[in-house]
């Protein structure tokens, strides 16, 4: 059993129904298509500000390294004073500067 739909409208107002239906259907479709817009306008967005965000984090990880690296200067330096019981100026190549002072 099939069903077939008749060529010619028996009812002058279903035109009018079809025509109501795809106006509210081309209406939907507008405002999916306007709705997909904004959404991957707005992915598009948060992908940039995702991008500036790594890239500042990328910048802060040379200065992090700088910072360790000066952080482990220090601290050797600091270790190095606390084994050696000789007074002197650091940086002045080990020179005991408290000593020559002193022996004038």
């Amino acid at each position: 059993m099939s069903v077939t739909r008749p060529s010619i409208p028996l009812d002058p107002s279903s035109e009018e129904r079809e025509t109501y239906f795809d106006r509210e259907r081309e209406k939907l479709i507008e405002e999916i298509s306007s709705g997909f817009e904004e959404l991957m306008t707005h992915a598009n967005v948060l992908n940039r500000k995702l991008e500036e965000v790594y890239g500042v984090g990328k910048e802060f990880t040379t200065v992090a390294k700088l910072w360790g690296r000066f952080s482990a200067l220090i601290r050797d330096q600091q270790t190095e004073m606390a084994l050696n019981p000789e007074p002197g100026v650091p940086g002045t190549g080990g020179a005991n500067f408290g000593a020559s002072v002193a022996g004038r």
